[in-house]
């Protein structure tokens, strides 16, 4: 029970995230008794070709939703790492909690196959046995915003992982559906697609990979800041900004959500929340909590992810888009990296909200496939290397 609180005893780093990846010192082993729990969505790349974009970046976020409420409820003020993926989740968890974690997450498996249809992966390893594999995990805290602090990890811990429980993944239909097991109270996704700030801008949503653990500070540091010179301060690149959110009246849109977060459909939630969302204007234009809320959404979106990959979703021209790509081919070539990448008109967004004053979480992707567009174009270069 030691290091139940490893996470959250941690200090968040107020340094340049390149500077971050220039401390060694700021990053600690996680302990060998801590668990990778890996959900993943299979065939996500031909669920986004049937429409179901939308349905898949609920998922995701459900699974984060699902194991965040289940940690709230223990009470014992412990935080734990996780990672946001599009078509996926990852968490880092102390063992103590991997019996409730997993069984929460077997059972939100089981209620996402009755709703959508499409089948989750869920399965976990020890920190410890990735050890024994020769990889490592490495971590540290960054504040990325003002009110938004991240997990930073190099080494290559949690790719293995997740090969490993892909690749060992058997679906199990034995255990039955547990309706008191679900929880995903927060959940909602009521916004329109957002556009970039200025109109000649772009949705950029990148996968990138070192190809050598030894090299990731140096790649990824030389990678941040080619992005910073091309596209700006990640504040200015940032696809999330308060003037473009627009709320989603659509009872469709309501009616997704509906199919995830609730065990039954119930129309008296389809059209509160429907009401909600039309009067939601008024209350975010005019009231000052309001205001604050619309404020505070681009502080506390998720949208760079560096789990010894970067993930991250950001905004530009055509021209920088060009010259980057130059750039990543480049590095491609020198066998420096591998990446994907995917280039969209707009931006999505499913959130977390336990409260609209401090406690929202929101979970960025992009239109069209987002970064599970991105993540075809990465796996066939990774199987063309095989």
């Amino acid at each position: 029970m030691n290091d139940l609180k490893f996470y959250a005893r941690l200090k968040s780093s107020n340094k340049s995230l390149i500077e971050l990846l220039a401390s060694e010192s700021s990053f600690s082993n996680v302990p060998s008794t801590w668990q990778v729990v890996v959900v993943d969505i299979q065939n996500s790349t031909h669920a986004v070709k049937e429409g179901k974009h939308h349905q898949i970046n609920l998922t995701a976020t459900g699974a984060i939703i699902s194991v965040l409420n289940t940690i709230r409820k223990e009470g014992k003020n412990v935080e734990i790492p996780y990672f946001f993926g599009g078509d996926g989740s990852t968490f880092i968890v102390p063992k103590a909690l991997l019996s409730k974690v997993t069984s929460v997450l077997e059972n939100y498996r089981l209620h996402i196959k009755r709703k959508t249809k499409l089948i989750l992966r869920v399965g976990y390893i020890s920190v410890e046995e990735l050890n024994d594999q020769k990889t490592t995990i490495k971590i540290a805290k960054h504040r990325l915003t003002e009110q938004l602090t991240i997990p930073i990890v190099l080494g290559n811990g949690l790719k293995k992982a997740e090969e490993i429980i892909k690749a060992n993944f058997i679906e199990n239909n034995a255990t039955s559906f547990k309706k008191d097991l679900l929880n995903l109270e927060g959940m909602e996704c009521r916004w329109k697609e957002i556009n970039p700030s200025q109109t000649k801008n772009k949705v950029i949503c990148l996968l990138l990979d070192a190809t050598d653990e030894a090299i990731q500070i140096e790649v990824y540091s030389e990678v941040l800041s080619k992005i910073d010179s091309l596209f700006g301060t990640f504040k200015n690149r940032q696809p999330i900004k308060s003037q473009n959110l627009k709320l989603n009246y659509s009872i469709y849109n309501i009616w997704e959500e509906m199919k995830i977060s609730l065990v039954n459909k119930s129309w008296i939630y389809l059209f509160k929340n429907w009401f909600s969302t039309l009067i939601g204007t008024l209350y975010l234009r005019i009231t000052s909590t309001g205001k604050q809320y619309l404020q505070q959404i681009s502080q506390l979106s998720h949208t760079f992810m560096l789990d010894g990959k970067v993930n991250t979703i950001f905004t530009g021209e055509q021209s920088k888009i060009d010259a980057f790509l130059e750039y990543l081919n480049q590095l491609e070539k020198e066998k420096k990296i591998i990446f994907g990448i995917h280039i969209t008109h707009a931006s999505v967004m499913s959130c977390y909200v336990l409260d609209r004053k401090t406690k929202h979480s929101h979970f960025v992707d992009g239109t069209e496939g987002g970064y599970t567009s991105a993540a075809k174009m990465f796996k066939m270069k990774l199987k063309g290397l095989k």
